[in-house]
């Protein structure tokens, strides 16, 4: 009998229905708070302290069912309880990145056209960019002032705050400037500026020729001690500013901003963090930065920091402080899941996937064997041996899985850290989520298939 697939809805009953919804209240409320990477790290750092996780640079030594944390920049969390076996004979990772496609403002942002004062973007990761235009948006942020503090900035999350807003042409004048345009420049990354003021200044200076912008100025500074030059050195992020929300009339399905790849950092967190007991390989749960853009960067994974943290972890081990050979036998023994997400199957564009092979929302994680593109590209390609561990462990524990692929053979493609991982020799396979609109500002997610994937990471780590 061929492998068939079936919606996880099927067979529940009310009550159970109803208990998977009631699991992901959490998780919409995580998404609100952890909009941008610097926040969700440091929601999930709490987390795991209130859960009994510790700083493991605090501690000399680490023993079986010890839970500790590294958190490299507010970037970078790792989580680990150390198991019974030497670390050396591996462990078991699950690996989510926590940056989402955004809009990040550039160094000199703010200028004034038309009385009006405007803050100028660039796009982070791979966006659709009319998508970003007549929304609502946050700006998230942090600020190095010259004086060496540090101020966060969150504008626009709060009903009371002001929101900002790229604004886009009307129909009745974009027939010669912008109806013809391709769709990828309908909104052009030059024209992707934000409305930010429109009052100017409450006094008369002849010196002062900008005024709306000089009055955006003098709030900055008035409400966290900004000045222009701030800017040079400011993370700041504009998000949408809507909330995580249910989606449809029986509620199976969540729109959020961030689903790629906050709905598997989250369930592999939570997974983590509810763990109760000792397990027999080191469990690591690892949120890394940067996978939007390539992975590169001291926070994302090309950094090589998956190196120094487990270094740290054999010499605080008894069973590993003295192999100079522990943490390079640990990687070739370990396994990986790299959590990210897939694309499912969408009902109004059927044509892009091969349904066949084609993930969908509600029927479980997804398992990716491979990515990438043009014949492979820049892809994993994970063994058949893991892959039937995994199928074995899965089914033993009545989890419902899939298989999928990121669309139809030459239709594009796209890559994860899977790759990364496997380059230190640990056997890594791609499982996580179904989306519909991936890296848009409303990605839509199964409620179903969230509850799944939390099950499935919490059998793994064990």
């Amino acid at each position: 009998m061929l492998y068939t697939q079936e919606n996880g809805w099927k067979g529940l009953d009310r009550q159970q229905r109803q208990e998977i919804i009631d699991f992901c209240e959490p998780y919409k409320a995580f998404l609100d708070k952890g909009k941008t990477e610097r926040e969700f790290i440091l929601e999930s750092l709490k987390l795991a302290e209130e859960n009994g996780f510790e700083d493991a640079l605090s501690k000399s030594e680490l023993n079986p069912g010890d839970k500790v944390w590294f958190n490299l920049r507010d970037k970078n969390l790792v989580l680990a309880v150390i198991g019974q076996e030497p670390l050396a004979n591996g462990a078991d990772f699950v690996v989510s990145h926590v940056d989402s496609p955004r809009l990040d403002l550039k160094q000199k942002p703010l200028y004034e056209d038309s009385e009006f004062a405007l803050l100028k973007t660039h796009y982070y990761g791979g966006v659709k960019k009319y998508q970003w235009a007549s929304r609502p948006l946050a700006l998230h942020g942090v600020v190095a002032l010259k004086s060496g503090a540090k101020v966060n900035i969150t504008i626009g999350e709060d009903e009371n705050d002001p929101v900002f807003v790229i604004p886009d042409l009307l129909p009745h004048l974009d027939h010669k400037v912008q109806r013809e345009r391709k769709a990828s420049e309908v909104l052009k990354g030059s024209e992707m500026h934000v409305l930010v003021g429109s009052i100017p200044c409450e006094f008369n200076n002849e010196e002062i020729k900008d005024e709306v912008k000089y009055n955006v100025l003098q709030k900055l500074n008035y409400m966290y001690d900004m000045t222009e030059e701030d800017f040079i050195s400011a993370e700041f992020e504009l998000v949408p500013a809507a909330k995580a929300r249910d989606i449809g009339l029986d509620r199976g399905l969540i729109g959020s901003y961030g689903h790629d790849d906050r709905i598997c950092a989250w369930t592999s967190v939570k997974a983590i963090t509810d763990m109760d007991h000792t397990p027999e390989r080191t469990a690591i749960c690892f949120l890394v930065d940067k996978e939007e853009i390539g992975s590169n960067g001291s926070t994302g994974l090309q950094s090589r920091y998956i190196e120094h943290f487990m270094e740290e972890l054999a010499v605080r081990t008894p069973s590993s402080k003295h192999d100079r050979h522990a943490v390079r036998r640990s990687f070739w023994n370990s396994r990986a899941l790299s959590s990210d997400v897939n694309a499912g199957l969408n009902p109004l564009f059927k044509q892009v996937h091969d349904q066949q092979n084609a993930s969908r929302l509600g029927y479980g994680i997804v398992l990716t064997k491979y990515t990438g593109s043009r014949g492979k590209s820049g892809s994993n390609d994970a063994d058949a041996e893991f892959i039937g561990e995994l199928r074995a462990l899965f089914d033993g524990e009545n989890i419902k899985w899939q298989t999928g692929m990121l669309g139809e053979v030459d239709e594009g493609g796209g890559g994860t850290v899977a790759m990364l991982l496997a380059q230190y020799g640990i056997r890594t396979i791609d499982a996580g989520a179904a989306l519909l609109s991936m890296h848009s500002p409303m990605e839509v997610a199964s409620k179903y298939d969230i509850h799944e994937i939390y099950k499935a990471y919490r059998v793994f780590f064990s």
